[in-house]
């Protein structure tokens, strides 16, 4: 296992020192310490330490030195193919969509399958068709995948090659998520090869991401071993898996933590459970009527599974050793996926909790759950919540509430719903806004120094016993603190110089 010494790096202080402890070294402590890892571990930290045989040595220049970065919710997959999609992101209807997508038909005369991404129709002006999508592409397979991932508009060759019942609009839910899945039979699997994962994983290194957990809809665990193999080890990360995929790993004896095969950074993850929709496709469940019902099926969105489903599911999960990853938006959802891990006993995390009740978040703390929020997603939702959740943005990313409740907060992406980047998802927690506007409901704000614990995956200032996963920073994290403008600002353009995964350097930038 390889040593490292970093040396003249001052201390990015995540947690303050206990009140009958001395001061740790570093900046409060008088200035850059020396650390070395060893053995996957933080072995020594402090000044002039002596370098052993045989041990790198990386000069930090007077360096912020933190735990490195966990991206909490990822769909590694779906990021990794977005690097060949049409990008969709500026569409503002159907037709800007429609012209997008002529301007790739006219320059390519071939008849190879159109994947594009990005777009947000929850606030367009009228629905989208299928009648008018095959007027543009003919009978050409195009799949235009909604900014949530939780709903796409197909064309009605690419209806037929997924295997999904014609209909005049998009796809949506339970209906698309098993085609979502079968994508790679229609582009070919170049996409994800390792070599693509591989530039992925390069991609969060730069970033200072050491570690990453996979809710991709996948081939489990022996994929990841074979990609893992292939040259994918530069993360770690936790492979979670679906329903469908609960047999194979309760039949293998997987529990959450185990190593999937020779390597103990790659791991099983939890069960993921999606119990309601998104805010776009209107389908996440709430408490009160979304303000334009008249567009949607169910006025309040709907839950994915009864409540005696979702329990028979924790249970299970619980009695084999796995964690639950339940995702929930609407409150609804939230009070009802609670319910479960209450009745079954399970642990872990509730994944978004994007609309709450006060009542609630207490309960996520009393349980012993992870909120695990995604606090980007604001930036793109702030006026469609406005728009269909009235009266209730107080409620939504509501991260003070569950930081003084007791909940243990960790931070994502959902990437693509957003990118994998997780100095654009503390920004966002830190300043909820993304251009001049004033922040959308500030009261519910992080720190920067509480957004940046949250993304450590429990780890707290770099000390002895630490975990050999670092991050070398260009600046210090915390400089602008508590101006939140400025923090945002600072953060977003945070440089890494070094990552650190095991004690072995995958980015280095010095």
């Amino acid at each position: 296992m390889p040593s490292l010494l970093i040396r003249d790096a001052h201390l990015v202080p995540l947690e303050p020192a206990p009140a009958a402890a001395p001061a740790a070294p570093g900046p409060a402590g008088g200035g850059p310490v020396d650390v070395l890892v060893e053995d996957g571990r933080v072995t020594e930290v402090g000044p002039r330490l002596r370098r052993p045989d045989g041990v790198e040595e990386v000069a930090a220049e007077g360096r912020w030195l933190m735990p490195g970065l966990w991206d909490q919710h990822t769909h590694l997959g779906q990021w990794t193919l977005n690097r060949e999609r049409l990008d969709l992101s500026e569409a503002r209807s159907p037709e800007d969509c429609l012209r997008l997508l002529a301007d790739v038909l006219g320059e390519d005369d071939g008849d190879a399958p159109v994947v594009g991404f990005g777009h947000r129709p929850g606030g367009w002006y009228r629905r989208a068709s299928t009648v008018e999508l095959d007027e543009v592409v003919g009978d050409r397979v195009v799949v235009l995948i909604a900014g949530d991932a939780h709903h796409a508009w197909v064309s009605s060759a690419g209806m037929r090659a997924l295997g999904i019942e014609w209909r005049d609009g998009v796809v949506a839910e339970n209906d698309w998520f098993p085609a979502y899945a079968r994508l790679d039979e229609l582009v070919g699997s170049e996409g994800t090869s390792p070599a693509a994962y591989r530039r992925s994983l390069e991609a969060a290194a730069s970033l200072g991401v050491v570690g990453v957990v996979d809710f991709e809809f996948s081939g489990g665990a022996e994929e990841w071993c074979a990609r893992w193999e292939a040259g994918c080890d530069l993360l770690r990360v936790r492979m979670a898996t679906y329903a469908d995929g609960l047999d194979a790993v309760i039949g293998a004896g997987l529990r959450t933590g185990d190593p999937l095969g020779r390597d103990p950074l790659l791991t099983m993850g939890p069960l993921k459970i999606i119990s309601d929709g998104s805010l776009n496709t209107r389908t996440a469940w709430c408490c009160e009527p979304y303000a334009d019902a008249e567009r949607v099926q169910h006025a309040h969105g709907a839950p994915n599974q009864s409540g005696a489903e979702l329990v028979a599911l924790l249970t299970r999960a619980r009695d084999h050793g796995l964690e639950v990853s339940t995702h929930a938006i609407g409150d609804a959802a939230v009070t009802g996926a609670l319910d479960a891990y209450e009745i079954s006993r399970a642990r872990g995390s509730i994944e978004h909790a994007q609309l709450v009740l006060r009542d609630d978040v207490s309960r996520i703390a009393r349980l012993g759950l992870r909120a695990s929020v995604q606090p980007a997603h604001l930036l793109d939702d702030r006026d469609l919540t406005e728009l269909v959740w009235p009266g209730q943005a107080e409620r939504c990313f509501a991260f003070r509430w569950m930081l003084d409740a007791g909940a243990r907060l960790v931070l994502g992406s959902d990437a693509p719903v957003s990118p994998l980047d997780p100095w654009l998802a503390m920004g966002a927690a830190v300043h909820r806004s993304a251009d001049l506007r004033e922040p959308w409901h500030p009261e519910q704000a992080l720190t920067t120094l509480e957004a940046l614990a949250a993304s450590t995956d429990g780890q707290g200032t770099v000390a002895v016993g630490s975990r050999g996963d670092l991050a070398l920073l260009d600046a210090d994290p915390l400089e602008f603190e508590p101006d939140s403008a400025a923090s945002n600002g600072h953060l977003r353009g945070t440089s890494v110089a070094l990552t650190v995964v095991d004690g072995r350097v995958t980015h280095r930038a010095l």
